[in-house]
């Protein structure tokens, strides 16, 4: 069993988004995404705050992480702006950070509750896994990019049946968990291509999720985060 004390938590955020760029720190609800995120987790049971970075190259990101006296991780400039492959340079302080093990915390995600969260680390906790990674449990049906079918059919259905057929996992893009020495190593959780319990997956809640990548989805996220939290 892991130690809550060998557990880096990590806010990583830039402002050069090219879909919708700095969403990060645009208003939203009166707030912003990156303050909603440090404000939630904040309020944590389990995670200890001297465990929690933030990572963040642009002044008015670390702002803010002063603001609420978190641990300062200071990115490169090319981390913040290359959207290359480069896992060795977005996770650049795999080997700065005096941690065993790490969770990445997705900010675009206003909708995930803290419960949540200390959900995820428990588990991560207990699992003999290096890697945890949140999914989203989807009762729907598949075809690969041959046109087969991939969702196991049902057996004596000659209809496609969305309440039988058995869920398949979609990325939730939302909580990471990996050892850290795992980075240098050339993998993020486990090693590709990914197999059962390599990494371990953690069923998540679709609407707790629902991610900002479009200025769409922002605007949408916000009527459901004043409509679902701020009630």
């Amino acid at each position: 069993m892991k130690k809550i004390e060998d557990i880096c938590f990590i806010i990583q955020a830039r402002l050069s988004s090219k879909r919708l760029p700095r969403k990060a720190v645009k208003p939203f609800a009166d707030t912003s995404l990156m303050e909603i995120a440090i404000q939630k987790i904040l309020k944590s049971k389990i995670i200890p705050k001297e465990n929690i970075y933030m990572s963040a190259y642009e002044e008015e990101l670390i702002d803010l992480g002063k603001k609420y006296d978190l641990n300062i991780y200071y990115r490169s400039e090319k981390s913040a702006n290359d959207d290359g492959n480069l896992g060795t340079i977005i996770y650049e302080w795999y080997d700065k950070l005096p941690y065993k093990y790490c969770i990445l915390l997705n900010t675009c995600q206003p909708l995930l509750k803290i419960e949540t969260i200390d959900e995820f680390v428990k588990a991560y906790l207990e699992t003999d896994s290096d890697g945890l990674f949140g999914v989203v449990p989807k009762k729907q049906y598949y075809w690969n990019i041959d046109g087969d079918l991939i969702s196991p059919w049902v057996e004596g259905c000659n209809i496609m049946n969305t309440r039988l057929v058995t869920p398949t996992y979609e990325a939730a893009h939302s909580l990471y968990a990996s050892r850290m020495a795992a980075v240098g190593e050339g993998m993020w959780m486990g090693k590709p291509p990914y197999s059962k319990g390599n990494p371990d997956l953690f069923p998540m809640e679709e609407i707790e999720v629902f991610d900002i990548d479009h200025g769409w989805e922002f605007d949408i996220a916000e009527i459901l985060y004043k409509q679902l939290v701020l009630k």
